[in-house]
């Protein structure tokens, strides 16, 4: 059963509805978060709203992210769904307006929290990796690219050219020749000797929340750590490239523009999703 609580409105998903008006439908004009349960409790929620905080900052929203009320929102759409872990959307948009480009025409913000039965990875996917595509693309929000916005049109496409090559998944490449980050995805690489590496920040990169614990639980077995981007050559010559994402967890890469890499899953990747289960209180990945 879908689940949407539209500006404290609690209804099924299918009768849902935003006006056309709304600027969130008409310029993107708008911020969401993705994340999940575990054991039916939102996970990293506290993280998940600081940081749709800080993509309201990046839109110049004139208002701060209405916490108290997301929360109450998404403990009503949990409670009347009836499935085991859910999917989770968070949306704030500026709200209803005319058609015009001046946010100060906006009214009243449009607050949204959809709530859907979580569909996770298969055991067999986690075993065999995914094939990713290296794309180049300009995307139209850049400037904003470390803020978390409904507009996703390049990674759409990037998407659509990777499945085209029979490929899983995209990988974003800047105007440098450099892999920032998977379309909706962070990206990690392991460089030989074991070193941990992941795309900066401050390269365009967003901050996920599951990159964030990677890092911790990396940091925490005293692995090396490098925040550092790569060229796609390198990931082909790299000892194990894995994938980030809150609904995903750690997906190893398999191929990458075709080259078959070293080892998928790798050792580290098998280590850190381990670590990662363990810190969420789920049984792991049964890799060996």
């Amino acid at each position: 059963m879908r689940v949407a609580v539209i500006d404290g409105r609690c209804m099924p998903g299918d009768e849902a509805k935003l006006s056309v008006f709304d600027r969130g439908f008409l310029f993107g004009d708008s911020a969401f978060e993705t994340l999940r349960t575990y054991r039916r409790e939102p996970f990293e929620l506290d993280a998940h709203l600081e940081r749709m905080g800080r993509s309201l900052e990046a839109l110049a929203f004139p208002i701060a992210v209405p916490a108290d009320a997301l929360r109450e929102d998404l403990h009503v759409a949990l409670s009347t769904v009836d499935h085991g872990e859910s999917w989770i959307r968070l949306y704030l948009s500026r709200g209803e307006g005319p058609p015009g480009l001046d946010p100060a025409d906006a009214k009243e913000p449009s607050r949204v929290v959809l709530v859907d039965a979580l569909r996770t990875p298969s055991v067999e996917s986690y075993l065999r990796g995914v094939r990713v595509r290296c794309i180049e693309t300009v995307r139209a929000a850049d400037a904003l690219a470390s803020a978390k916005l409904t507009n996703y049109v390049a990674s759409m496409l990037a998407t659509r050219e990777a499945r085209r090559h029979g490929d899983d998944e995209a990988l974003i490449v800047d105007r440098s020749g450099r892999v920032i980050e998977g379309a909706t995805q962070n990206v990690f690489v392991v460089r030989p000797g074991g070193v941990l590496t992941t795309p900066p920040v401050d390269v365009g990169v967003l901050d996920g929340i599951t990159r964030r614990i990677v890092l911790e639980l990396a940091r925490e077995s005293r692995l090396r750590v490098e925040l550092t981007a790569h060229t796609p050559a390198e990931l082909c010559d790299a000892e194990e490239v894995f994938l980030t994402s809150s609904l995903r967890e750690l997906v190893a890469v398999s191929h990458v523009d075709g080259v078959p890499l070293r080892s998928s899953p790798g050792p580290l990747t098998r280590t850190l999703h381990d670590a990662f289960r363990r810190r969420v209180g789920i049984p792991p990945v049964p890799y060996s």
